[in-house]
């Protein structure tokens, strides 16, 4: 029922304006206190012209003169802005999210790995996209960057929402849930990136897991490969300490320098346990890098110089981190996390101000991605990823300094429309794409299997290492 309430409500908006005759548009935003790059100052009456996918023209109400479109949004004074960017996530593993939270210490592999082993297939990988999908966009997040397992399913799923993504199979050189090798995780990932590399939507990408799980001789195949195909590449760096991790010796940047990984394709996951010259490295490269801080601080892993890396013009985005690492798929809960804890490292309430952490979030993640020409600020040419925000809730109002508001008060169900490549994907907070009540029915179904298997593991393993 939800979802047909859902078309009727992209019926009557059709019908807005339809006694013009002339239309030179697709789809008008106005009335609203636009955000067009963050970090600038904000317009108001701001008005956002898209047509088909693009964004054509951008300023204040005077435009509404120029142009005509049948779908007119009124954006009722509240924040217009670009879409937010995941800049790292893993959302099918939003099956297992609330599962091993009782304190185990090796959660990764004693934990995370089993549980993909016994239920990722493309069944699940498909449902959990979807649901995770919605859980994004109905947060404002109209991009994000992901790196799991059947890949095709996940890129079907994100299309069937309607959300942007940068997708990577992940390469490990042990047995995964869809291959028994890296290099046939590798062969999968050149047909994923031969039948995506043209899609409106899908951006491909080669994902290794981390240094430390895969051998040299693989992460030189994957740069090579990934050169000659002229691919982005996703990698976990440096998210474990030195203390905890055996391997830090070639978790760094001069390690993936030596494979040939370190260049202007690269996006780095974590990058928390790395001095300046690391840093530098990254830098002369041209790679992006991906801020985790509540993931972060949850896993106590420790906090990446964001301020060094900033300071340095390294491009950095926000992300998530898988929802079993921060629970969430939106990055508003991430943002005032951006700033915080920075000022705690620091001990320094003056740094990373709310407009920066508004440019991470979008413009930086774009950049970190390697895909800001085409999205993560509202400009003339780029893609229509917009999304409109509720500045009267009460945790919202007063909103003297709308940047603020947006990192320290926001909450994601504050989001009130998503527009994603000149889409209108949620009006109102009705989604548009999909039936909520569907996926609802996907999950619990997918839940009772999960969860009984998932709580006798976790009970295992707390018993193993209390008794060792």
């Amino acid at each position: 029922m939800k979802f047909f309430c859902c078309i009727l409500c992209t019926a009557l908006l059709l019908q807005i304006n339809s006694f013009s005759s002339a239309y030179n548009a697709t789809i008008i935003i106005h009335n609203g206190k636009l955000m067009a790059e963050a970090g600038k100052d904000i317009i108001d009456n701001g008005v956002v012209v898209i047509n088909d996918d693009i964004i054509i023209d951008v300023g204040d109400e005077a435009l509404l003169s120029r142009y005509s479109a049948p779908i007119m949004i009124d954006a009722d004074k509240n924040l217009v802005m670009p879409g937010l960017i995941n800049a790292h996530t893993h959302v099918p593993m939003v099956a297992f999210r609330s599962l091993g939270e009782e304190g185990i210490y090796d959660r990764l592999f004693g934990y995370f790995f089993p549980l993909e082993k016994r239920f990722v297939n493309p069944a699940m990988v498909y449902k959990s996209t979807i649901h995770g999908c919605i859980e994004m966009v109905m947060g404002g997040v109209t991009t994000y960057c992901d790196m799991y397992y059947f890949m095709e399913q996940e890129a079907e799923a994100a299309k069937k929402i309607g959300i942007r993504c940068v997708l990577g199979e992940t390469i490990i050189d042990t047995p995964s849930p869809d291959a028994l090798d890296s290099d046939i995780s590798i062969n999968r990932t050149v047909k994923f990136i031969d039948k995506y590399k043209d899609d409106s939507l899908v951006i491909p990408a080669f994902a290794p897991h981390c240094p430390y799980t895969l051998k040299k001789k693989t992460l030189q195949k994957i740069a090579a490969v990934s050169e000659k195909m002229n691919a982005r590449v996703i990698i976990h760096l440096s998210e474990i300490s030195e203390k905890d991790n055996k391997h830090y010796d070639i978790d760094n940047a001069s390690f993936l320098k030596k494979m040939g990984l370190l260049n202007d394709r690269l996006t780095v996951a974590h990058a928390i346990h790395l001095d300046k010259k690391q840093i530098s490295l990254m830098k002369d490269a041209g790679v992006g890098v991906s801020y985790n801080p509540l993931a972060n601080a949850k896993g106590a892993t420790g906090i990446a110089d964001a301020v060094e890396m900033l300071k340095q013009g390294i491009p950095v985005g926000l992300g998530t981190d898988g929802p079993m690492s921060s629970n969430q798929l939106s990055i508003i809960p991430v943002l005032s996390y951006a700033a915080d804890m920075q000022r705690l490292k620091y001990m320094n309430r003056t740094l990373i101000t709310p407009r920066e952490v508004a440019y991470m979030a979008t413009q930086g993640g774009a950049n970190a991605l390697h895909i800001g020409e085409t999205t993560g600020s509202i400009e003339k040419t780029k893609k229509a990823d917009i999304i409109i925000i509720n500045t009267k809730s009460p945790n919202m109002f007063p909103a003297y300094d709308l940047y603020a508001a947006l990192v320290f008060q926001a909450n994601p169900e504050d989001v009130l429309t998503s527009i994603i490549n000149g889409r209108l994907v949620m009006y109102n907070r009705a989604l548009l794409t999909y039936s909520l009540d569907q996926d609802h029915k996907d999950m619990v179904e997918l839940a009772k299997t999960v969860g009984k298997y998932g709580e006798e593991l976790s009970k295992a393993i707390i018993n193993k290492e209390n008794n060792n």
